[in-house]
């Protein structure tokens, strides 16, 4: 049983003592870890609370998915025990959250990768099969495609090789982490096909980023929320659509979907884990070094979630991709010494 720690040194965080949300406000302070964030790394952190509180051991986390963005907000809105410990993210932290959190005073950011993840495009296993390039699906879901009017409604207005039916394609929030990996991994890299396009990057970021990420609101691309289940309940119910969410629920849900091939590579564990297939990425958790010793078993927590990330690890059988043995050999050490992150490694 891991030892619990004392919970007299609240006034380190620089706040009042915070009511103990475990004994209904009662006094002392909060002793649960307190998670926000993505939705894509919410099951495996979920997974790892349980494990972590089994038996009563600890006291059960309490996780909240609420997309990066959201979850990087919260996190960064100050320190102490009304404000989470923890925050998952399907990307890393922007620069301007990390200037965010330390004009609020969480100085001390620990990062840590814990796994790999594929944006995966997918579609319903009785649906028409095709595969898609990163500029075909730039091109279905761009707002201003190459600077100019998305007018195309069907897939084959794209490409004549592209099936003869209508665009509609369920994807993440810009809230999300996976909406940015998703403009940065396929849509960004469609873009750039057109040299006109890619010279912008160097001469107006603000309108490079603009024709290469904005997604088109007219329907044919469609904000399904956080809840990633719902895409693949949308999937299907229509055939002809096409869905884009973290690899993790395609594994979770091959009896009903099944994933669309990207420029003639398919999403599955070996593509994303060599960094074959485009759509592959990072997942990341971060912690507030703040909170570390204050409330209890944060530590200990992450390590259960590095160890649980081994090829053969609890986590890899619910769809994470492991991080390569020095990655993980580097997070350890990372959590062990509760290293900040530096502004300058996010240039």
């Amino acid at each position: 049983m891991l030892r619990t720690l004392a919970l007299v040194t609240i006034a380190s965080f620089g706040l009042s003592a915070c009511q103990d949300q475990a004994s209904g406000g009662q006094g002392g302070t909060r002793s649960e870890i307190r998670i926000v964030g993505s939705s894509t790394v919410f099951p495996f952190a979920k997974a790892v609370a349980e494990q972590f509180s089994i038996n009563g051991a600890n006291p059960s986390p309490i996780l909240e998915s609420t997309g990066t963005g959201g979850g990087m907000s919260l996190f960064c809105a100050g320190v102490g025990a009304d404000t989470p410990d923890i925050a998952n993210a399907s990307r890393r932290i922007k620069a301007s959250e990390f200037e965010l959190c330390q004009s609020n005073g969480v100085t001390e950011i620990v990062e840590v990768q814990v796994g790999i993840d594929g944006i995966a495009i997918a579609q319903a296993n009785n649906g028409v099969s095709f595969s898609l390039t990163p500029a075909q699906i730039y091109k279905a879901i761009a707002e201003r495609p190459f600077g100019k009017e998305n007018t195309a409604k069907k897939w084959s207005d794209i490409d004549p090789s592209l099936p003869d039916f209508a665009i509609s394609v369920y994807g993440p929030p810009s809230t999300s982490g996976t909406r940015d990996a998703l403009t940065e991994l396929i849509m960004e890299v469609g873009c750039v096909t057109d040299p006109a396009t890619k010279a912008l990057k160097d001469s107006d970021k603000e309108a490079f980023n603009a024709v290469c990420h904005e997604v088109r609101a007219d329907g044919a691309y469609v904000d399904a929320g956080e809840n990633d289940n719902l895409i693949v309940q949308k999937l299907k119910a229509n055939p002809n659509s096409v869905g884009i969410f973290g690899y993790s629920f395609l594994e979770e849900n091959l009896d009903s979907v099944r994933g669309i091939s990207v420029s003639g590579v398919n999403p599955t564990y070996e593509a994303i884990a060599s960094g074959e297939y485009p759509g592959a990425r990072p997942l990341y958790v971060y912690v507030k070094n703040q909170h570390v010793g204050v409330i209890p078993g944060l530590r200990e927590y992450m390590l259960e979630f590095i160890n649980a990330g081994t090829r053969d690890g609890y986590l890899v059988k619910a769809g994470l991709i492991a991080s390569p043995d020095n990655v993980r050999e580097k997070m350890t050490d990372v959590v062990r010494n509760m290293t900040p992150l530096a502004i300058g490694e996010l240039k």
